[in-house]
């Protein structure tokens, strides 16, 4: 039987209360024996669980106890794929009841505005659509086993530089359009059972008291039922926290902000109904895990090593396969090359580092295959070429058909905790990668990375299969797709630019001492680079297969609606080659010209679809009043603008294939400015009544720009054209009346006009 929390309520001390709004220790929450209400422990994650026994700590320094660890964020995120998150849910939910864990710190869903966060290996995407529908699809899994997730770091949280003292300033469009959606379209689909919030300020208040972000946002508007708790360490003002709705402080504070809030609820300053709302959600949460505990529940780690290497295979991407280089075949002779083909990077470093209980790596994988040969051709304790190391693949590279390199970044150069400072690849890597290609023109390079690297060697070689951070069964996973086991169908979940120096937060970026000012705006990552039409390394969504797919028969429901009217959007997808596939269907909308900058388009709807040779099958997707809509600032709402927006569908976010448009009206207006004697007539001219109210004294004023010509000599009629004179009166503000409409008008006057039009209904 469940807790009577109500009661529970009632019979608690005011300091039993505000010791329940802080860890017991570090993953514990505080136990009130006294009236039977237990502690529950929580585990970082996303990823896997990092249950640590003795002594607890965030960065992953001492150790945890074995546990599997699936692909990271990155690497799932590029499977484009909601059921490989909810399979990865699915098997970190087992392991959580099987060690009696009630939560598990993830998923992490802020948005890569820059390739140089450190923790982007931890983060799904630069796209708030794809980040919220596969954050969904992992809270969901997890949750189906009555374990809680934490969705974090909410919100702006896109540096560790300065982490825990940075304040993201963002204007408002930009905030609702990219750093929140993912947030908010996992809260409504999914509701997480708890919610992180961020380490930094959000528009000079700190994420863990910020009473807009907590309450006004996240449950008033978005209705989360949970509780929030704090990062590790990111409480600055604990009473001003739980005014705010910071629920659950973490880790301990050794009673001292227990004492502060007794101390401030005796004084006035806070509510103790504010105390009694916190107490109420976290009791809802332990009761619910409590109601729901199956410690007997079976954890197979090695069938979960098996899962992790499947959804590793699905989440690779192929970059390049020039004259179909891969998949190689069984009978050719193939140099593997590189030390991270025999001790991989497969997961990130800090408080999402798992304690493996194995790792299987390509070596592993190739165990017994008399037709490999490898070198190790590179450490990774210095970046410097070895030439020993590096002569001896060149020579085993020229001794087989075929030369695969595994490369990519080493833990030093990616890391909670800090940023990195380029994007470049170690020297000895890169040098290695120049000199193989050279001994044998069939080369592939395989990437284990976290963030997008520079590849000034692409042209020398004829493959690339991007792995990211494929968790512990990685290797298993590379040998798939290289062999062609498994026909890759990963897609990139964010931009690579040529360089750094491309990426639009390049000139902000970190910021300025404690400020980071988002210059940017919503033109992050591709929103910003097909705008521009820069040329990119590889765009949003790009990914190869091993077969063909063919795009046809795109319909849609309408051809005009309005905005409380949903498109249903169809279109048939074949598969024109020899294998049998795996294709990600995207839907991107791209919106009419308007006066608010828009992206070229938006990522508003994806399927992947697997087909047989030669098979057909019909993709269904729904758009609604979101998939349209811009953030007003003067609504402080969503609002769709009249005009004809374009429902695309493309292979990528730069290789659109198909698309029609459909008229689309919104039902509401967005409200006129005030209007002052300030106000220009381009934009009186949007107001129907003050054009009404305006046009008797406006004729006077429109012969001083464009009339009388019969009474100017041929020069001064040359000088004032009709297109200037109307320009200049289209910029003219209300009170030229007063210069150019002959006296008839006072400023007293335009006063009076001005309030009588703002007065109209």
């Amino acid at each position: 039987m469940g807790m009577d929390i109500e009661k529970l309520l009632a019979e608690m001390t005011l300091e039993e209360k505000a010791s329940l709004l802080s860890g017991g220790d570090f993953w514990h929450t505080k136990a009130v024996d006294r009236l039977g209400i237990p502690a529950v422990m929580m585990s970082d994650g996303p990823h896997g669980l990092r249950k640590q026994d003795e002594k607890g700590d965030h960065l992953g320094i001492n150790d945890s106890i074995k546990a599997v660890c699936f692909p990271a964020a990155s690497a799932t995120a590029a499977s484009f794929d909601r059921e490989v998150l909810r399979r990865l849910g699915e098997g970190i939910g087992d392991a959580c009841q099987h060690e009696d864990l009630s939560t598990i710190l993830g998923p992490a869903v802020c948005i890569k505005r820059s390739p140089l966060c450190g923790r982007n290996f931890e983060y799904f995407s630069e796209d708030p659509y794809l980040a919220g529908e596969l954050a969904t699809a992992h809270i969901q899994g997890v949750q189906s086993r009555n374990i809680g997730t934490s969705i974090k770091h909410f919100a702006a949280n896109s540096q560790e530089h300065r982490r825990m003292s940075s304040d993201s300033v963002v204007d408002e469009r930009t905030l609702r359009e990219i750093y929140l959606p993912a947030f908010e379209t996992a809260v409504k689909k999914a509701q997480p059972w708890t919610v992180m919030c961020s380490y930094n300020k959000v528009n000079g208040e700190y994420a863990s008291q910020n009473h807009w972000l907590l309450t006004e946002v996240l449950r008033d508007e978005w209705g989360f039922e949970g509780y929030v708790m704090s990062d590790w360490g990111a409480v600055s003002d604990r009473v001003k926290g739980v005014a705010a709705g910071l629920d659950l402080e973490m880790p301990a504070s050794g009673g001292s902000n227990d004492a502060r809030i007794v101390a401030a609820v005796r004084a006035g300053e806070l509510a103790e109904e504010d105390v009694d709302k916190s107490v109420r959600r976290i009791l809802t949460i332990i009761d619910r895990y409590m109601s729901n505990r199956k410690p007997e529940t079976e954890w197979n780690m090695e069938a979960q090593h098996c899962l992790a290497g499947k959804l590793a295979a699905d989440c690779m991407v192929l970059l390049k396969n020039e004259d179909q280089i891969l998949p190689f075949k069984t009978d050719e002779k193939v140099a593997v090359i590189g030390k991270f083909a025999a001790q991989p990077r497969y997961q990130g470093g800090g408080s999402s580092h798992i304690n493996s209980f194995r790792v299987e790596s390509l070596m592993d994988a190739l165990e017994g295959n008399d037709k490999i040969v490898y070198a190790r051709g590179y450490d990774i304790v210095t970046e410097e070429p070895d030439e020993e190391l590096i002569s001896q693949a060149v020579a085993a590279a020229a001794s087989c058909d075929k030369a695969v390199i595994v490369a990519g970044l080493p833990d030093s150069f990616e890391s909670e905790g800090y940023d990195r400072t380029h994007m470049r690849m170690p020297r000895c890597q890169v040098e290695l990668i120049e000199r193989v290609a050279q001994a044998n023109a069939n080369t592939v390079v395989v990437l284990y990375n976290g963030s997008p690297v520079e590849m000034p060697w692409i042209d020398c070689v004829k493959g690339v299969v991007e792995g990211y951070l494929g968790g512990q069964a990685v290797g298993a996973a590379t040998k798939a797709v290289l062999w062609g086991e498994v026909n890759p169908s990963g897609r990139l979940p964010e931009s690579f630019p040529l360089h750094l120096e491309d990426n639009p937060s390049y000139l902000s970026y970190q910021g300025e001492g404690n400020t980071a000012v988002y210059t940017e705006g919503v033109f992050v990552g591709y929103r910003y680079y097909d705008k521009k039409k820069m040329d990119v390394l590889f765009p949003f969504g790009f990914g190869l297969s091993y077969t063909t797919f063919a795009y046809d028969n795109l319909r849609l429901s309408a051809g005009e609606i309005d905005d409380t009217q949903t498109l249903e959007v169809c279109v048939d997808v074949t598969n024109t080659g020899s294998a049998a596939g795996k294709e990600v269907v995207q839907l991107y909308v791209g919106a009419p010209e308007c006066e608010v900058f828009r992206p070229v388009r938006e990522l508003k709807g994806f399927e992947k679809v697997e087909l047989a040779p030669g098979e057909t099958k019909t993709l269904k997707f729904t758009l609604d009043k979101r998939s349209f809509a811009y953030w007003s600032v003067k609504l402080h709402d969503w609002f769709v603008a009249d005009g004809d927006y374009s429902i695309q569908i493309g292979r990528n976010s730069r290789d659109i294939v198909l698309c029609q448009s459909v008229k689309v009206t919104g039902t509401t207006p967005e409200p006129l400015e005030k209007v002052s004697p300030d106000t220009i007539f381009l934009d009186l001219q949007k107001n129907p009544k003050a054009m009404a109210v305006l046009q008797p004294l406006l004729q006077k004023m429109m012969e001083a720009f464009t009339g009388g010509k019969e009474d100017q000599t041929d020069a001064a009629a040359e000088a004032v054209s009709d297109e200037m004179g109307q320009a200049m009166m289209r910029y003219m503000p209300l009170r030229g009346l007063m210069s150019f409409g002959g006296g008839a008008v006072t400023y007293d006057t335009l006063l009076e006009l001005a309030e009588k039009i703002n007065s109209m209904e």
